[in-house]
């Protein structure tokens, strides 16, 4: 009974627990702020009032964790666009390699002055390992037999092969320069004329996905001059 109106006591009841508040759960709450981002503008006090476990510094208000992520992400993306300029510098570097060896290929007055300058840039100026050119006419040509086994392995369906070769292709080209992975620039229309090999020490460095841009024209540069030449 209650002392002053002799009506029975009335229990107040306490306020719920989160998770039975109205039938709702963390995910209804998670669903509605996602449906609803704008939700703390609208409620900015709430933003300091919320504290957010945290390993490291104990309790944090989701404002200091919203900055801690925000700034956790522009690392990354600074980071990612660090990579980016460095790879696009890269390539310009290679860009402008092989657009000055074109150009020096184009006064090269004999087969053995083209080898010359292939090594001297390929191997000086982008570090890679070897470079050997393989005729399919005149002196010094592969054997009928081997030359049949390179073309139709790896020049069936297209004029250049970026991978790895087996032992044997590579102790028939390379002899024993370093050729863990390799790029095959066939010559000619039709892939008559030969073939330029040009290997890395790195395993991973020549992959089939590559792109042939540079090289295309760096066949077509020496489709040019070869047969000019070799008399062809």
């Amino acid at each position: 009974m209650n002392d002053f109106t002799g009506q029975p006591k009335t229990t107040v009841p306490l306020e719920p627990r989160y998770e039975e508040a109205d039938g709702v759960n963390a995910d209804d709450v998670r669903s509605y702020l996602l449906k609803h981002p704008e939700f703390f503008s609208h409620h900015p006090d709430l933003l300091e009032r919320l504290h957010i476990p945290h390993q490291q510094k104990g309790s944090v208000s989701l404002v200091e964790l919203q900055s801690e992520q925000y700034r956790k992400k522009l690392r990354q993306l600074n980071y990612k666009l660090n990579q980016l300029i460095g790879v696009a510098k890269q390539n310009e570097k290679i860009y402008r390699v092989y657009t000055d060896l074109n150009v020096q290929l184009l006064s090269c007055k004999s087969l053995a002055e083209i080898q010359f300058k292939l090594e001297e840039v390929l191997q000086e100026q982008l570090n890679l390992s070897a470079v050997v050119i393989r005729m399919f006419k005149g002196p010094l040509t592969l054997p009928e037999l081997q030359k049949k086994l390179i073309t139709e392995k790896r020049f069936k369906q297209n004029s250049f092969f970026f991978g790895r070769l087996s032992q044997h292709e590579k102790q028939l080209l390379f002899g024993d320069l370093a050729a863990e992975s390799v790029a095959l620039i066939a010559l000619g229309e039709k892939n008559e004329l030969g073939l330029v090999g040009v290997g890395s020490a790195d395993a991973t460095h020549f992959t089939p996905d590559m792109d042939t841009l540079l090289l295309k024209q760096l066949q077509q540069v020496l489709n040019i001059v070869i047969p000019d030449l070799l008399g062809y």
